[in-house]
């Protein structure tokens, strides 16, 4: 008689579809680990297109301490160093496939970092990089010169915004979704009425906003279809000696030109949690103090995380 013994078969025998089924349920951390080194079934799997459609750093956080000179964060060199070893297996693996790229609120990314993902990374088209502490003119600049594909961002407010919205005019056609977290005064609206003429939807949720500034990215961009300024701290400014007044609520002149989008968001309620924390806070969102994950969220359902 034969003796019926079950067949076993070897994981490096597995079919590739089943294998890239079971490391997408991986994260970052676990699809850098070294499996890639196992075999070269495995190595094959965790090339699959399918596992790098998106790259979410948003669990990976900097190791830092804050100081009083630019860039006014100090990154300890093991947590540098832990970035770009996730970011070099990632690129390699990953073989040019990302589309969506996504960093954490608190990872603050170095010039060097933002080169070598941009040139590994060239069909990208939604960027999340809320934190630019320790990056230059010149490093951002480049990457959106690589980046022409891109059609999506949410960056953090910059004090010069007129020179990185060019470069975004130059080299992104597509360019439709911007999320500012951060201030938004007349300068940070003239440059979007300037540059991005034809935005379609933006998000400054959670900021400090200028009522003048509002009504001016109305009236200046005429494809916007989406705003939402859900519970920002909406400011009036008046000429010295006045001092600058919080608005409570929108008038109709700022509704009247808000009718024309298909979507307009806004909250303003002295009773909502969100906006007793932007006033709280000053309309600067100190995001670190609350949930976990909170800064992801968005009105817009395109932006949320």
């Amino acid at each position: 008689m034969e003796d019926n013994y079950p067949v076993s078969r070897r994981w490096e025998d597995l079919d590739t579809d089943i294998l890239v089924r079971i490391f997408q349920s991986f994260d970052i951390f676990e699809l850098t680990s070294g499996i890639a080194h196992v075999c070269s079934a495995w190595r094959l799997a965790c090339c699959d297109p399918l596992l790098w459609k998106t790259l979410d750093l948003s669990m990976l956080k900097s190791n830092f301490i804050k100081i009083p000179l630019e860039p006014y964060v100090y990154v300890d060199g093991r947590s540098d160093k832990t970035l770009t070893r996730v970011l070099k297996i990632s690129l390699s693996l990953s073989r040019g496939n990302i589309l969506t790229l996504i960093f954490h609120f608190n990872l603050y990314v170095s010039d060097d970092q933002l080169t070598y993902t941009a040139e590994r990374c060239p069909r990208l088209k939604r960027l999340v990089l809320p934190a630019w502490n320790r990056i230059k003119k010149t490093g951002i600049c480049k990457a959106i010169r690589a980046w022409t594909d891109l059609e999506s961002l949410t960056m953090p407010s910059i004090a010069n915004p007129p020179y990185f919205m060019e470069e975004i005019s130059r080299n992104c056609k597509n360019f439709s979704e911007l999320k500012i977290m951060g201030p938004c005064d007349m300068l940070c609206a003239s440059t979007l009425v300037t540059y991005l003429p034809k935005l379609k939807v933006l998000s400054l949720r959670c900021s400090m906003l200028n009522k003048d500034a509002l009504i001016m990215i109305l009236d200046g961009l005429q494809y916007l279809e989406v705003l939402n300024i859900s519970h920002c701290l909406l400011i009036e400014v008046s000429p010295p000696p006045a001092v600058r007044k919080v608005v409570k609520e929108l008038d109709h002149s700022i509704l009247e030109r808000a009718s024309r989008l298909r979507q307009f968001l806004s909250c303003m309620e002295d009773s909502c949690l969100m906006c007793q924390r932007t006033k709280n806070d000053e309309g600067l969102m100190r995001w670190y103090k609350y949930e976990e994950g909170l800064w992801k969220a968005d009105e817009v359902s395109s932006l949320a995380l």
